[in-house]
């Protein structure tokens, strides 16, 4: 028997490969299918089925492709209507894998059809399971995505509860996989670990921990922050189906000439500069959105723009084709191509390019209390660390609906927690016609080192 997890960072996900005498199953894949391919192959197996915890919200499953091109059956727990062919297993169904068996256990809470697959070695015992959405490390799914009708997200949450407590039954030592780390807004406050066990979880998970049904429904629903737009979205291309991946990135992998890329923006698509900060800031198209590959860039992209939003890609030389696969695994489709030559080519053409200034945070700390300061962190963050007195505090996700709170007049410094996300605040903000700003390298990881004094975000007028 051999187990793989495949954890991708900029999506906080895990995918897994299972494999046992030369037959091998997938466990929730990304949207691009050769990686498992190509693994099963060089192993010498043959992927036989695809399992898939739920209908996922934060990324678009490579489930439906894979089948295609493998003939693998796609299996998912009870209560799960799709639009394609699918196995609907039963409760403690169980599938023979080689030498090994995976035992479906419905688990509804987080969405009403969401499972766990148990892992039996060759000899019958219980050595791992797979929780997907269900529970995670220090955290369990948040119960307010398949809220519908009647059901309200304290119903998913009872049911969730009662999940939870099948799965206090198992093993202490049993591994437990999950679908997802830190970063992944799937839960509330999931913690760093991709993998644990049923006993540590018992000891350490806040929802474990909760002695009564009403405490628990208390605990998981307290606190949630509304869920990026593009999860609903997502969801239902999942449940329907949809295009060939191949297909989707060939068409937006497609080169743009500066006055064809001028022409679109005319006609209003929108231009995401995938850069990194320090090549962004020194010149850019005006109005456009900076997203950097080297971060979160599909769930920030996710959280910022919408999908429909007709995209113009602007790369590093070489990043065209991943930056257009990375958004189809959110389901963004409506790319119309990329910036050939990059922006040394809109420059070349005599184009307008826009700038952000910077400072380090040494240089803020000498100035900060003669500007206002915007705080794009979230709550959690700025109530850990501390923030400074008369900040602003907006959290990037809402930044562009609460744009009223701040003054084209006056002077800004932006920070977030290490300098990526104040850079896309401030890329939004001078699309926005907000020029009178600055952002703080390194963010709050660099102003604390450097003396500027910090309190309580309760306390700040």
């Amino acid at each position: 028997m051999y187990v793989e997890q495949l954890y991708t960072n900029c999506l906080a996900e895990a995918a897994y490969y299972i494999e046992s005498n030369g037959e091998a199953a997938i466990i929730d894949p990304l949207r691009e299918t050769q990686p498992y391919i190509e693994m099963a192959a060089k192993r010498g197996a043959v992927i036989k089925y695809v399992f898939e915890t739920h209908f996922h919200a934060d990324f678009v499953s490579g489930h439906i492709d894979l089948a295609r091109k493998t003939g693998a059956a796609i299996i998912y727990g009870p209560n799960a209507n799709a639009g394609y062919a699918i196995t609907n297993a039963t409760d403690n169904q169980e599938f023979t894998l080689g030498a090994v068996k995976i035992k479906v256990l419905h688990t509804p809470g987080h969405t009403p059809e969401s499972s766990c697959f148990l892992l039996l070695d060759e000899n019958g015992k219980e050595s791992a399971i797979f929780t997907g959405d269900t529970l995670f490390v220090g955290d369990v799914g948040r119960p307010d995505l398949a809220v519908k009708g009647n059901v309200t997200q304290e119903d998913l949450a009872g049911m969730l509860y009662h999940s939870i407590e099948r799965l206090k039954q198992l093993p202490d030592d049993l591994v437990i996989y999950p679908a997802h780390g830190a970063g992944s807004s799937c839960g509330k406050n999931i913690g760093k670990e991709t993998s644990s066990t049923i006993g540590q979880q018992k000891a350490t998970n806040y929802a474990m921990l909760q002695p009564t049904k009403e405490a628990f429904i208390a605990a998981v629903t307290e606190g949630i922050s509304a869920p990026p737009a593009y999860f609903f979205h997502d969801a239902k291309v999942n449940m329907q189906g949809y295009e060939e991946v191949d297909a989707v990135v060939a068409r937006g992998n497609t080169a743009l000439t500066p006055d064809a890329v001028e022409l679109l923006i005319g006609e209003g698509a929108t231009v995401l500069d995938t850069r990194g900060v320090l090549a962004f800031e020194k010149g850019f198209i005006p109005g456009a959105v900076n997203i950097g590959l080297d971060g979160q860039y599909a769930i920030w992209v996710g959280t910022i723009l919408k999908p429909e939003t007709p995209l113009l890609l602007v790369t590093d030389a070489g990043k065209e084709e991943e930056a257009v696969l990375r958004l189809a695994r959110v389901g963004y489709e409506n790319v119309k191509g990329y910036l050939q030559g990059g922006i040394d080519a809109w420059v070349a053409a005599a184009k307008k390019v826009d700038i952000i200034n910077s400072v380090t945070a040494e240089e803020f700390a000498s100035h900060y209390s003669e500007s206002k300061v915007l705080d794009v962190r979230r709550p959690g963050e700025q109530e850990t660390t501390g923030v400074i007195p008369e900040a602003t505090l907006i959290c990037l996700e809402k930044l562009e609906q609460n744009l009223g709170e701040l003054d084209k007049n006056q002077h800004y410094y932006v920070h977030c927690a290490g300098g990526y996300r104040s850079v896309i605040a401030a890329s939004l903000l001078k699309r926005h016609g907000y020029n009178n700003l600055t952002n703080v390298y390194g963010g709050m990881g660099a102003i604390k080192t450097t003396g500027v004094p910090l309190v309580q975000p309760e306390v700040v007028a």
